[in-house]
């Protein structure tokens, strides 16, 4: 599997491409490719030809959860991919088109609604898991067991008519099953980068993770969270960890005391066996 750092909050020294505070992905796997959210804006389309990717060549546009900062491409990317989208299928939880608001912000979730999406894309909603190739799978709906992740709401959804605390169960995540283990491709971790292993682990029948990327969720992270975090990672087998995004300098400070991390940022590409 190859994979692309299309969109990162950051940029790599020598490397010229733009960023912004979001997350886009690209990923080549089993003659498939996979563009994994879009950014809040069309850089990810730039990025992507400035790379010498065709992002309209997509089999799949999958969404990790219904947040700005990773569908605020969308509007472009139709604008840019014109009648082809009707030949990209489009995965996501079934949540993941409500309307988000977040005081003092107004609106942070994505611009269409779903009757709206399916008029461009090929739709598949699903909480459970959505195998996108042999060895990439979406992971839906992430089961929330542990005692110290996605304890607090976002904002607010608005769901069946009714406005409520959001506590995005919306958000998901892929995993890869490489040879040297599991490979987990989180967007926000909303519902804990802990819960996501433990069902990517569970979904893949794999106890063995090669590399975490993505956003962990660590933005001003409570003391209690970010230790707890750091023992569940001391328990699992992980061989590098390429936190982005959401993971903010303070958190990657102190899980570079225990962990080697790598660095993200636009343009970054990534090569699984």
């Amino acid at each position: 599997m190859k994979l692309t750092v299309l969109v990162d909050n950051n940029t790599i020294i020598d490397q010229y491409y733009y960023a912004e505070p979001a997350v886009s992905y690209w990923i080549e796997i089993d003659n498939k490719k996979i563009l994994f959210d879009v950014g809040y804006s069309d850089i990810f389309i730039k990025n992507a030809q400035l790379l010498g990717i065709d992002v309209k060549e997509a089999d799949y546009l999958v969404l990790s959860h219904g947040h700005i900062d990773h569908t605020g491409g969308i509007e472009p990317y139709i604008d840019y991919a014109g009648k082809k989208t009707k030949d990209i299928s489009l995965v996501a939880h079934p949540l993941a088109f409500s309307r988000k608001t977040y005081e003092g912000f107004g609106d942070i979730g994505t611009r269409k609604r779903q009757k709206e999406i399916e008029t461009y894309f090929n739709a598949h909603l699903s909480k459970k898991p959505v195998w996108l190739t042999e060895n990439l799978c979406f992971l839906g709906e992430i089961p929330r067991k542990n005692d110290f992740e996605a304890k607090e709401p976002v904002g607010m959804v608005f769901e069946n008519g009714k406005k409520k605390p959001d506590v995005v169960v919306d958000d998901s995540a892929l995993v890869y099953r490489s040879g040297k283990g599991i490979v987990v491709i989180a967007g926000c971790s909303h519902s804990g980068i802990a819960n996501i292993i433990e069902y990517a682990k569970n979904v893949c029948g794999s106890e063995k993770i090669s590399d975490i990327i993505g956003g962990f969720h660590l933005l001003n992270a409570q003391k209690v969270v970010l230790e707890k975090t750091i023992d569940y990672f001391k328990s699992c087998e992980i061989m590098d960890f390429h936190p982005c995004h959401c993971t903010d300098l303070n958190a990657k400070i102190e899980l570079g005391k225990h962990f080697p991390l790598q660095e993200v940022g636009s343009g970054l590409i990534l090569n699984y066996a």
